[in-house]
């Protein structure tokens, strides 16, 4: 493994110190973007760290130093979709089996084989990254041989008698028509995010795409007064009505729309304007099509179908749940978080962390690394 070489010019303006930027080829596919710490050292032990939507690698700059300093190489890529990773098909009309969990798993394999790794200490998911990371862990334990999940719990591998399940999108449908039913009338924002015009809505804000993102950024955050999660009674509209409207949209509103209605008036302590605009400048140039095929391979099923042969499959590897107290993503799966300690068999625990929201390794990144190398 050659971790000495001359990195390039950093690609990002904002690093910290001690975090690189640069390409890897070769990656399933993909010139895969990644931010890396603790590269100086070789022989470290390495983790691998997987953002979610929308959000890039950069989401991770401020545990990176932490975890290296800890004596780790900390890697995080921009996904499959997202930032300066290229090599993925672009656009609405395109295959979306290579946005499935298996294949974003297989890219997360061949980046450590890239880096000459044959496993790493532990991989950590956030938001969509949650749900890669811990088929990393159910796919392949001989590689990832520790687990830690960020705002998205893990109900575990599918069971036998559910094997022939048409998975999540199948179970949003059925709930569209109820949502449409309330009043005021709703629907949910995954089948939202399969439509056709959710990139362009976002993308192409009236209000900019620097402002749309402060917005969707602060509204999901402890900032926010209106988020005070708590588990709901079940898959019903009635239950899902509870879950504020970035999750459970007004029908007639594009998530733009949404929130415009709660940009804050000014920017925040954990997300600078310098930092947001990384966000924005990234999303300018890429829209959001890539991450939004994340969500519509799931709504199609795409990912019920391509876990069915693990269908059983024990979940044994190390895994701890970490979250904001203020992230309503704990619940917005009714049940998913009760059951989670049961499904995987190294459960070790869950720290719901104060004054952090969905963001929480960016809202309060000390208590996020002390949780993460507690783990460890």
């Amino acid at each position: 493994m050659d971790n000495s070489a001359t990195p390039p010019p950093p690609l990002d303006p904002q690093l910290p110190p001690g975090v690189r930027s640069r390409m890897v080829p070769d990656v399933n596919g993909l010139a895969m973007h990644i931010l890396e710490a603790g590269f100086e050292t070789p022989g470290r032990t390495a983790l691998l760290l997987l953002h979610g939507f929308p959000e890039l690698a950069y989401s991770w700059r401020k545990v990176m130093g932490p975890l290296a300093a800890a004596g780790y190489h900390v890697i995080a890529p921009d996904m499959r979709g997202y930032g300066r990773t290229s090599g993925w098909d672009e656009g609405f009309d395109v295959d979306l089996a290579p946005f499935g969990y298996v294949n974003l798993v297989r890219d997360c394999v061949a980046l450590v084989q890239a880096l000459g790794y044959g496993k790493v200490a532990c991989v950590v998911g956030h938001d969509f990254g949650s749900p890669v990371a811990a088929h990393c862990g159910l796919i392949r334990p001989d590689v990832f041989k520790r687990v830690v999940l960020m705002s998205a719990p893990y109900e575990g591998p599918p069971q036998p008698e559910a094997a022939g399940s048409a998975g999540l999108g199948a179970g949003l449908a059925e709930l569209a028509t109820a949502l449409a039913a309330l009043d005021p009338p709703r629907k949910h924002y995954q089948l939202y995010y399969a439509t056709r015009p959710a990139d362009a809505d976002m993308r192409e804000a009236p209000q900019g795409i620097a402002a749309f993102l402060r917005a969707y950024y602060h509204v999901k955050s402890a900032d926010w007064p209106g988020n005070t999660p708590h588990p709901l009674p079940g898959w019903s509209a009635k239950a899902l009505a509870q879950l504020p409207d970035y999750y459970v949209m007004p029908l007639d509103r594009t998530m733009a729309e949404v929130c415009a209605a709660h940009r804050p008036d000014a920017a925040c302590s954990w997300l600078t304007d310098d930092e947001l605009a990384v966000y924005a400048d990234a999303f300018s140039r890429t829209g959001f099509q890539g991450g939004l095929n994340w969500y519509r391979h799931a709504v199609a099923g795409g990912n019920a179908a391509d876990v069915r042969a693990f269908a059983g499959a024990p979940f044994d590897v190390p895994c701890l749940f970490i979250a904001g107290a203020s992230d309503w993503g704990i619940y917005q799966s009714p049940g998913v978080f009760e059951r989670m300690h049961e499904a995987c068999k190294g459960f070790a625990g869950a720290h719901l962390v104060p004054g952090a929201g969905h963001w929480v390794q960016q809202e309060q990144p000390q208590a996020a690394v002390k949780a993460v190398l507690d783990f460890l």
